[in-house]
């Protein structure tokens, strides 16, 4: 275990290689800390920073840089995250006031989440298992095309273009207010139940079209939005194109699998804990020199879905954990309020 004194040096270089971007050395940490020693203490205890893995030397001669497992102690050991200043608060809660629905909502999140932090955020659709079916619709669009319509208590509104070939107004209408009836104020799980005894219901009249718009609406209440993830700021990448060890294009490459980006998130915790990954402990290959830094968020009673970011290893963490941890508390409240 290291000494208080060895691991002020540590959060030290961490603080100032990832505000300067330049390796640390001895006489620049005596002159910023307060660190109430000489240079050469400073350069002992270096060098036993760097003996047990927490910091190297990257060129002869020159200071010294955090490693993975040092910027781990450094999260590890955090005392307090920087709290977001009252004008950030402002916006946050300005911002997201603004959305209309679950989609917004998301896509809000996404670039709020990239803008205060610089980093690629990465949002996943919540899981409203508990959500009700507040109101279908049937419109018809030109002719024999029409648009099924569904909306949720979270405010999250699907849609599917549907054939209503033979069918006139008034046989539209009849068939929008059974399908209602049966299911709407019912969890998509249940509609989906009640949905087998409908077309047994339906006049003979409405029977095959119902068929179709009944096998349309079943394709929309059986889809998982918890597989969808929304990425934003991916430019913010280039700011730090030195920071990979070969080019960016792996990490690019890897944002755009979806079933990655829930790897990335999988480890988040509830409760309003944030999760950080540190370069190697992500275990796809191409993002090891990227940290992931994720929470959960959730209306309490139903929501659940993960968001975060991912940047290089050299980020500010303690800011970027605050931003984290406050844009997934606003979002968890519009799903309460919505």
């Amino acid at each position: 275990m290291l000494d208080e004194r060895k691991l002020d040096i540590l959060r030290a270089i961490v603080t100032d290689y990832v505000s300067s971007q330049e390796p640390v050395g001895s006489q620049t940490l005596v002159k910023r800390h307060n660190l109430k020693v000489s240079p050469a203490t400073v350069r002992n205890d270096m060098a036993v920073l760097e003996e047990e893995g927490y910091i190297i030397q990257p060129h002869t001669s020159a200071g010294r840089i955090p490693t993975d497992k040092g910027y781990r102690l450094f999260v590890d050991r955090l005392e307090q995250v920087k709290p977001l200043s009252l004008a950030e608060r402002r916006a946050i809660s300005t911002f997201m006031a603004g959305a209309v629905d679950l989609d917004d909502m998301v896509a809000r999140t996404v670039r709020l989440l990239a803008q205060i932090t610089r980093q690629v955020a990465i949002v996943q659709y919540p899981v409203l298992s508990k959500a009700r079916l507040r109101h279908l619709e049937i419109v018809r669009v030109a002719g024999d095309r029409g648009i099924l319509i569904l909306v949720n208590s979270s405010g999250r509104l699907d849609q599917r273009p549907i054939d209503i070939a033979g069918m006139d107004d008034q046989d539209l209408s009849d068939l929008r207010t059974k399908l209602s009836t049966a299911v709407v104020g019912s969890t998509p799980g249940q509609a989906i139940d009640l949905l087998t005894a409908v077309l047994d219901e339906l006049p003979a009249r409405l029977r095959a079209q119902g068929a179709v718009v009944i096998t349309v609406l079943l394709e929309l209440l059986a889809g998982d939005p918890s597989t969808r993830i929304v990425v934003g700021g991916v430019p913010n990448l280039t700011r730090f194109a030195d920071q990979f060890e070969t080019t960016v294009k792996p990490v690019l490459e890897a944002l755009e699998e979806q079933m990655v980006l829930l790897r990335l998130l999988g480890e988040a915790k509830n409760g309003g804990d944030v999760t950080v990954r540190i370069g190697h402990e992500n275990p796809y290959e191409p993002l090891q020199s990227t940290s992931v830094v994720a929470s959960i968020y959730s209306s309490d009673t139903d929501a659940l879905a993960k968001l975060g970011i991912v940047g290089p290893t050299r980020m500010d963490y303690p800011s970027t954990i605050a931003a984290v941890q406050a844009v997934a508390r606003y979002v968890g409240r519009y799903l309460a309020e919505g």
